[in-house]
């Protein structure tokens, strides 16, 4: 009985310490995404405010959450995003809808036969 005690415990205090040793992550409210063009090799810089859009050629970004790992961990993006196309012939169409993370743009792709998207940084601005 003691033995088990000992290990629930010793169980808890891991589980404690991993906790405190990984903060919550931190909310920003300026995504920067990078958007590559494929015919021209021309990269353009996009910031955009949460839960805000922006136009770019024929695409819509919606732009819904953004937060980043605290200082002292692994830098880390995350930002989720709504991206719409109006080259189709049916007019604006939703291609991408979900999370995205910086460190690994291939992870969660945007497929579009023209554009590469990917998050640069999540940004906390004094400003807003």
């Amino acid at each position: 009985m003691i033995l088990g005690v000992r290990k629930l415990t010793f169980t808890f205090v891991l589980l404690s310490l991993s906790y405190a040793l990984h903060g919550e992550p931190i909310e920003g409210n300026l995504a920067e995404i990078q958007i590559l063009d494929k015919i021209t090799a021309k990269v353009n810089t996009l910031e955009i405010e949460i839960n805000n859009s922006i136009q770019f050629q024929s695409l819509k970004i919606e732009i819904y959450a953004c937060f980043k790992k605290p200082p002292e961990e692994i830098p880390e993006d995350f930002v989720l995003l709504r991206i719409y196309d109006d080259m189709t012939q049916k007019g604006k169409q939703l291609i991408y809808q979900g999370w995205m993370i910086s460190s690994s743009p291939a992870a969660t792709p945007l497929e579009h036969p023209i554009y590469d998207l990917w998050l640069k940084d999540c940004r906390i601005e004094k400003d807003f």
